[in-house]
């Protein structure tokens, strides 16, 4: 039997505003632990909680970028649950009145574009951190539990998809665009390894045209792009193979492990009684009029797609103008500063989607944890230019000054990359290879071309590769024609 994946992805964004959600302790990440808390935040009898207006208009930021429409009033519910790291033993979220109900993202994946429907985007408070210690950080084998409070209360926001996503690929994808859109905003520094973005996945299968969702399993703990898609081609084999053994799917919550590439069962999934929703009796309704609505509209800056479309519509790839804008390697950026700064957009966009992409992924990281910066682009696509630097040489300096070895410049220096320029130079080591093969000479002569190529070779052999082969080809050619 054929099956079809079906995926909707939570995505939870961790908003950087200067304070919490409720509260006016610092939202910072990396204190000390337990430094950053308040009775409001811990949840102290008689602390009143009051909301971050700057959380607010940002959710509907995030609510307008992703085509939502936006409440004109929307409430606040307690999600009683009982954590260690939940400090209230409820979380101030929301429920059948979001911020943001249905919106959509386009979601473009070789060649092809797949609207996935944004079902809503609800403002919420965060938890706290639990630290496991001891049994390599996994709760069911740690020997103790510790607790950091300092997380507890940052805004949070939760983007909630359709299953509209029907492959790992997509669903990476859509993370991906997801967060370079949350970053053009402004909102959020969206750092996985730091855990201001997080994903959830509800994994299902079914027989392939069938109408029918399956059995829901929700997958947790995958804190990169890759262990997204990794976790999900797990799941969706996991679920195929006891499906087609005849046995049951129950719905749970799986945890991702990393290291075994496995998803391993957590606890059975809740459904919403189970949580028993109320209404949050310390906060009023939020009401957000037409006119300040569209005031927050009008600061919405250049979104993702816009800013593919223009570096289109500027003669760039459209491959490559996606993985510019991206997120994934952090490139946006760099490539901006380095054309404003007088580098040629199709240069450093051929560097960075290239070289730099194919470097950083070998590697698995980011720009930011590189060396490399718009000055050294704008300095090595001058080299180039000038004809002072070969394509291949190029390779070489930009993989050294990743590395940290300096500026292009200097790489180049050090290296002994720097390519001969010098036309006296490169026609005495012309003369002096077809004074070595007269005959190859001769058949120049002739009109026979053959020999063209091996000459060619010849002498960047003898100027250890430093020629500019197009100044080789042009000496070459005078010679041929004499």
């Amino acid at each position: 039997m054929s099956w079809e994946p079906v995926i909707g992805i939570e995505v939870h964004v961790e908003l950087k505003t200067n304070s919490k959600m409720f509260c006016g302790c610092r939202a910072d990440f990396g204190a000390a632990p337990n430094t950053n808390i308040c009775p409001v935040c811990l949840a102290l009898p008689g602390a009143l909680p009051v909301p971050n207006e700057q959380a607010i208009e940002w959710i509907v930021r995030i609510g307008l970028a992703l085509n939502c429409t936006i409440a004109p009033e929307s409430i606040f519910h307690r999600k009683n649950y009982f954590y260690a790291d939940l400090p209230k033993n409820y979380q101030i979220s929301q429920y059948d009145q979001p911020v943001c109900t249905t919106g959509h993202l386009d979601v473009d994946l070789d060649g092809e574009t797949t609207r996935v429907a944004i079902n809503r985007v609800h403002q919420e408070e965060d938890t706290g951190k639990s630290i496991h210690v001891g049994g390599g950080g996994r709760i069911h084998s740690a020997e103790a539990t510790l607790l950091d409070f300092n997380r507890a209360g940052v805004p949070l926001v939760e983007i909630v998809s359709e299953p509209d996503i029907h492959s790992p690929a997509q669903a990476r994808a859509y993370a991906q665009q997801l967060r370079s859109l949350v970053e053009s905003l402004g909102v959020s520094d969206a750092k996985l390894e730091e855990g201001s973005m997080r994903f959830d996945a509800n994994v299902s299968i079914r027989p392939t045209g069938d109408e029918e969702l399956g059995a829901k399993v929700e997958v947790k703990n995958m804190n990169s792009f890759r262990s997204l898609e990794r976790a999900l081609a797990y799941e969706i084999d996991r679920q195929t193979e006891v499906r087609e053994s005849g046995r049951r799917i129950p719905q749970e919550t799986r945890h991702w492990d990393e290291a075994a590439g496995i998803t391993q069962s957590m606890r059975s999934k809740e459904g919403s009684s189970d949580y028993r929703y109320f209404a949050e009796p310390d906060l009023v309704p939020i009401v957000i009029s037409e006119e300040r609505r569209e005031e927050i509209r009008a600061t919405l800056p250049e979104l993702p797609h816009e800013r593919i479309a223009r570096y289109v519509e500027s003669g760039l790839d459209p491959h490559a103008a996606s993985v510019l804008v991206s997120g994934e390697m952090g490139l946006g950026a760099l490539f901006e500063e380095a054309v404003q700064n007088g580098a040629d957009p199709k240069q450093v966009a051929n560097w960075l989607t290239g070289e730099t992409t194919a470097y950083l992924r070998k590697r698995e990281t980011t720009i930011e944890r590189t060396a490399l910066t718009a000055a050294h682009l704008v300095q090595m696509t001058g080299m180039l230019t000038e004809g002072r630097l070969s394509s291949s040489a190029a390779k070489d300096v930009l993989a050294g000054v990743l590395e940290g070895e300096g500026s292009p410049e200097d790489v180049a220096a050090a290296r002994d990359l720097i390519q001969m320029s010098d036309t006296g130079a490169i026609e005495s080591a012309v003369d002096s290879v077809l004074a070595s093969n007269p005959d190859a000479l001769e058949k120049l002569r002739g009109g026979d071309m053959k020999p063209f190529g091996f000459l060619v070779g010849q002498v960047m052999r003898a100027t250890g590769g430093k020629a500019d082969p197009k100044v080789v080809n042009e000496i070459l050619r005078d010679r041929a024609a004499r």
